[in-house]
C-alpha cells in the first residue's frame, strides 16, 4: 500500500495535533511535517515535496492563500486543500484561483473531511456540492463580465482581485487598510498595486485611479 504524504499547516498547535492524530490513523494517510505559518509551509513543501498540503487560511507571516499561491506557482504538481472555519464566496474562490484543490471547513466532521484528503490526492476537486454550485456561479458572471470587458479594447485586462485592490485606492487607501479590508497580506496588496500600476501605464495611485475612473473600472 502506498502511503500519501501530508504537511499540515494551521497556527493553532492544539487543533495540528488533533489533525495529525486523526490523519496518521489511517493506514493509508501520513502526517510527515507540520507548519505554523505560510512561509514556514512554503519552506517544508520545497524540501519535503508532500503528497498534499492541509492549509488554513489565517496564519501569520504569509497567510494560507499567499502561500498557496507561491507554492502552486514553484510546485505546480502539488496539491493543496484549504480547511477553514471561512465559508465566505470571497476566501472560496480566492483559494481556487491560488491554485487549491479543495476547499474544506473546520466545521465539518471527520468521514468528510477524509473523503476530501483523498477525493483531493486522486486528483478530485475536494468541495461540497453547495461550494461547487458556487462557483460555477461565479464562473459564470466572470464569463458575462468577460464579454462586456472585451467589447471595449482600451480597457486595461485587471483580475477581480487587482480591481477590489483598485476600487480601495481609489478612496485613498493606504496598503495596509486595503490588506485589512480584503483580509490578504501587505506583501499581496503591494504585490497587487504594482500590477495595477502596470496594466494601467500610471506613474503613482493618483493617476491609477484617475485612469480607472476613465475606463469605468471603479463602482459607483
Amino acid at each position: 500500500m502506498t502511503i500519501a504524504r501530508i504537511l499540515l499547516a494551521d497556527d493553532h498547535e492544539l487543533f495540528r495535533d488533533g489533525l495529525a492524530g486523526l490523519i496518521n490513523a489511517q493506514p493509508d494517510l501520513e502526517v510527515i511535517a507540520e507548519a505554523g505559518d505560510g512561509l514556514e509551509a512554503l519552506k517544508l513543501a520545497r524540501d519535503l515535496k508532500p503528497d498534499l498540503i492541509v492549509m488554513d487560511i489565517n496564519m501569520p507571516i504569509c497567510d494560507g492563500l499567499e502561500a498557496t499561491r507561491l507554492i502552486c506557482t514553484e510546485l505546480p504538481g502539488l496539491r493543496i486543500v484549504i480547511l477553514t472555519v471561512h465559508d465566505e464566496d470571497e476566501k472560496l474562490f480566492a483559494a481556487i484561483k491560488a491554485g487549491a484543490i479543495g476547499y474544506l471547513l473546520k466545521s465539518t466532521n471527520k468521514t468528510k473531511f477524509l473523503g476530501g484528503i483523498r477525493m483531493a490526492l486522486a486528483g478530485e476537486a475536494a468541495i461540497s456540492s453547495k461550494m461547487a454550485t458556487r462557483v460555477l456561479d461565479e464562473f459564470s458572471r466572470m464569463m458575462n463580465q468577460s464579454v462586456a470587458i472585451t467589447s471595449n479594447k482600451d480597457v486595461p485586462d485587471l483580475t477581480l482581485r487587482e480591481r477590489d485592490v483598485l476600487q480601495h485606492i481609489a478612496t485613498g487607501s493606504s496598503d495596509k487598510e486595503i490588506a485589512a479590508e480584503l483580509s490578504i497580506s501587505l506583501y499581496t496588496v503591494k504585490s497587487h498595486v504594482r500590477n495595477i500600476l502596470g496594466k494601467l501605464h500610471a506613474a503613482n495611485r493618483r493617476e491609477a485611479a484617475r485612469l480607472a475612473s476613465r475606463h469605468g473600472l471603479l463602482d459607483d
